[in-house]
């Protein structure tokens, strides 16, 4: 499986980054709220932080020597899936509200309250968090490079393969 190209988050991030900014323009030109989670996801973004997060431990442990106990190669995939979607979905997040800032920043100084700007800077917080868990499990779960010094000599190639000789 391929790591994740920080390259690929930036894009992600800055596309949807435009998305929430359209999105806000829109909502607003409809008169409709802004289109902001709610601060209770918090609480589902830092569950996914966590359990990413002790999955990561756990094959990390085992990668650094720890093997008292079996690790079982099919968790310590999904761990890197789980790994990769929480930067990718981290990212998303992080762009979508960056844009709806973007869009807000101009009217900072005509709010007489910033609850909306801390609760939308909050939220990049979040995704900024996500992102960062999944890169660093995603990092638990790369193997050590193996020793390469004593590499097997390659086969040599025969000549008349598949063709017998008959006296």
């Amino acid at each position: 499986m391929r790591t994740i190209r920080p390259a690929w988050l930036v894009v992600v991030t800055i596309v949807l980054a435009a998305v929430g900014w359209v999105a806000t323009e829109l909502t607003q030109r409809a008169s409709l709220a802004l289109p902001v989670l709610p601060l209770s996801s918090l609480a589902t973004m830092g569950l996914i932080v966590a359990v990413c997060l002790i999955l990561g431990f756990k094959v990390r442990r085992w990668r650094d020597g720890n093997r008292n106990k079996h690790l079982d190669p099919l968790l310590a995939a999904r761990t890197l899936v789980l790994a990769q979607a929480c930067a990718y979905a981290g990212a998303v997040l992080l762009g979508w509200h960056a844009g709806i800032l973007l869009d807000q920043l101009p009217t900072i100084s005509l709010r007489p309250d910033l609850a909306v700007i801390w609760h939308i800077v909050v939220m990049m917080g979040g995704g900024a968090a996500m992102v960062a868990a999944g890169l660093v499990v995603e990092r638990f779960c790369k193997l050590p490079p193996e020793d390469t010094d004593a590499a097997p000599k390659p086969r040599e190639k025969r000549e008349g393969r598949g063709e017998e000789e008959f006296a």
